[in-house]
């Protein structure tokens, strides 16, 4: 049998970035834009798209509209 070969320290290094930005984004909601856009794009490839500026305005007051979040005083 063959021994299974060895990924050079380079491509380590390069997929332990992938994984913490990807869980960066997941942590930070930034990934929701991306999830959206997919979501968006399975079910009606015609519709018209939120710009991120957009998406992101609406998904803030509707979390500072929710009782249960809390509110921002400042």
């Amino acid at each position: 049998m063959r021994a299974p070969a060895r990924l050079p320290a380079v491509t380590k290094l390069r997929a332990a970035t992938a994984r913490a930005r990807r869980y960066w984004c997941e942590l930070t909601g930034e990934a929701a834009y991306e999830r959206y856009v997919a979501h968006s794009r399975a079910h009606d490839p015609e519709a018209q798209v939120l710009s991120r500026r957009a998406f992101e305005r609406r998904r803030t007051d509707a979390r500072e509209a929710d009782p249960r979040e809390g509110f921002r005083c400042c």
